[in-house]
């Protein structure tokens, strides 16, 4: 199972279009090198879904702390990430702190199956 994280703001506003309409073959994920730009992260702003990557706060080390993303909703557009293809820099993540890794691999490392769907937002 995996661990719970408070969301906070800053969070990804989205653009409104893009949904969740099936499981992604691919997740992003924010790796130790994340220090969330000390308050004024470059990845979120380039995730179109609301809420998808949000500031976890470094009570230890203000004003640092990292960007998570929540796997129900992202969507694998690879939108936050700097690499592309041929190792190109796009605009995401100008640290390279963010992987994409398969599906398969991150349900199997966290014991949980994804829904193809997201969970509908708490009341």
């Amino acid at each position: 199972m995996i661990e719970v994280i408070e969301k906070h703001w800053l969070m990804s506003e989205g653009d409104g279009k893009a949904t969740r309409k099936k499981k992604p073959r691919l997740l992003a994920i924010t790796t130790d090198c994340c220090t969330g730009c000390a308050g004024s992260p470059a990845c979120i702003e380039y995730c179109p879904i609301e809420a998808c990557m949000f500031w976890v706060p470094d009570d230890d080390h203000s004003p640092f702390g990292r960007i998570e993303v929540d796997p129900y909703l992202c969507i694998g557009c690879q939108k936050c990430i700097s690499k592309g293809p041929d190792g190109a820099f796009l605009d995401g993540c100008p640290w390279d702190a963010i992987e994409m890794v398969p599906t398969e691999d991150w349900e199997a490392m966290h014991g949980v199956s994804l829904p193809d769907a997201p969970p509908p937002p708490p009341s």
